[in-house]
């Protein structure tokens, strides 16, 4: 366990090491600094967007399982909730109860409270039904869980 807190500990610094290597290899290649500052600038941009686009995926994987859970329960019902990810880092799971239903004429919409599995705290959401199902209502979560997401 020791070993995935370290190896996702580096995960913020990935675009950072893949800028200052390519930016170094450049400059040495090319015997200019320049070339090498304005690849390593580059390289480091491409990955910082690959990489938000990823972890927007999980959240939005990790919103759509709530939601689906919010979806299938009537109020004061309680049930669980999970999302497992293809690649099994920051699977979650937790509770969620459903608090009250929001009479809207646009869109059925649900008030939730839900708890991740091990960290001891319950959220507020709303989820709101689409014509694809049940999607997270939330324009963007309040709580610092989902960090550089915000």
């Amino acid at each position: 366990m020791a070993s995935l807190a370290v190896m996702l500990a580096g995960c913020g610094q990935v675009a950072d090491l893949s800028g200052a290597v390519a930016g170094g290899g450049a400059a040495f290649a090319s015997s200019n600094p320049a070339v090498g500052y304005a690849i390593g600038i580059s390289v480091r941009a491409g990955v910082t967007a690959g990489m938000q686009v990823v972890m927007r995926g999980r959240q939005r994987a990790e919103q759509d399982a709530l939601a689906e859970a919010i979806g299938g329960l009537d109020p004061g019902e309680a049930g669980s909730w999970q999302v497992r990810h293809t690649i099994p880092i920051g699977n979650r799971s937790g509770q969620v109860r459903l608090v009250r239903v929001i009479a809207n004429p646009l869109a059925e919409c649900r008030e939730a409270a839900f708890a991740i599995e091990g960290e001891g705290q319950w959220f507020i959401t709303t989820a709101c039904r689409q014509t694809t199902g049940w999607k997270w209502a939330a324009a963007e979560p309040s709580t610092e869980r989902w960090g550089s997401l915000q």
